[in-house]
């Protein structure tokens, strides 16, 4: 396989299949070390992130199309991730908190747990796992670019959260058989959920404060994710950092992610431990929030941003895909080029006819 990376094309060689996420996520730099990364547009630097997740975006609407099968395992593998390492996140607290003598110990695993738990987005962004959060940033930007309608953005996030769900309950389930959650595991877990749901009892303020909480997580997520495919980074432990660092800010600060607490009420119901309706509500609220954090501050938010055809009087004549912004020496050159097409074109002509 061969990738000609540039601002503009990438260029696939190849004798079998290649994935979008080899194509276009996988921009893993040889020997462990950074390679030059490609210019980026002045004005639209995201441009290549766009991109990017349109390409993605097409990749998933074919595979929840003809290939749902296989959609719903990759779903199901963040699942997977999603509930073994968040009872690790618990399990970290609760060793900590009962060790003799420690000053800080409950702390101290937070942060260790933090740091772990942020692991499981690593794992899912490499192995190609569908994570509900970060589909709602890439639909929200197709929708923008009219590249997928919404009903059709919903059946993709409603496909990705049922997969994420049954990873989290076969992990639940494998979980209640064993030894693994033990009393004081249990009982962090069951502190948490308790306060997961408690929102949902203190009126309308629990309830904003649970759905502002779900905003900044899956800001957290995606402007992480948004760091990961804009192209910039070419070296995966750069990338690694940025996801796990993104994680632990949730973790540690308590904010709200509808998967993870899925999956946590899905673990302590099988004990009894949660009242259904409460758990049902508050992920509710946290999937609209999600939305918000991910779908619209950084899906929407960075489609308009960079979205050159709309606000660059000039873009379509000079980056429709037959430019490299790498062939010019500086912007001014690409401007002035930018402006010599300009007056060329049929547009300017017949405006200074009509002057």
């Amino acid at each position: 396989m061969r990738l000609d990376k540039n601002i503009e094309t990438l260029t696939i060689t190849t004798e079998g299949p290649v994935t979008v996420e080899q194509a276009g996520f996988q921009e893993a730099s040889a020997n462990g070390v950074d390679q030059p990364a490609p210019p980026m547009h002045p004005l639209f630097p995201g441009r290549r992130f766009i991109s990017t997740v349109l390409d993605v975006l097409d990749s998933k609407q074919e595979m929840t199309g003809r290939l749902i099968g296989k959609y719903m395992q990759r779903a199901i593998m963040a699942g997977f991730f999603v509930g073994i390492f968040f009872t690790t996140f618990f399990a970290l607290i609760a060793r900590f908190a009962a060790l003799p003598d420690s000053t800080g110990g409950a702390l101290t695993g937070k942060i260790l747990g933090a740091i772990t738990f942020g692991w499981a987005l690593v794992l899912i962004y490499y192995t190609n796992s569908e994570l509900l959060t970060s589909n709602m940033m890439v639909v929200s930007i197709g929708a923008y670019h009219k590249r997928i309608t919404w009903l059709r953005s919903l059946k993709i996030l409603g496909l990705c959260m049922v997969g994420n769900l049954l990873g989290g309950l076969i992990i639940a389930a494998l979980l209640r058989f064993s030894s693994v959650i033990d009393a004081d595991v249990l009982h962090q877990m069951v502190l948490a959920a308790t306060a997961k749901t408690g929102y949902l009892t203190q009126g309308a303020a629990g309830i904003t404060d649970l759905f502002v909480r779900a905003i900044l997580c899956n800001f957290c997520i995606n402007i992480a994710m948004l760091m990961v495919y804009n192209g910039k980074l070419t070296n995966d432990f750069t990338k690694c950092v940025i996801m796990i660092v993104a994680v632990f800010v949730f973790a540690f600060l308590g904010l709200e992610h509808s998967i993870a607490n899925s999956v946590l009420f899905l673990i302590v119901g099988l004990y009894g431990a949660v009242n259904p309706w409460l758990a049902i509500g508050s992920v509710a609220i946290t999937i609209l929030g999600n939305f918000v954090g991910g779908g619209l501050l950084i899906g929407l938010n960075f489609a308009v941003m960079n979205d050159e055809e709309r606000h660059h009087p000039l873009a379509h004549f000079s980056h429709g895909g037959s430019k490299n912004l790498g062939d010019y020496g500086n912007f001014e050159n690409f401007e002035n080029e930018d402006s010599e097409e300009y007056e060329e074109s049929e547009d300017f002509t017949e405006g200074k006819h009509r002057d």
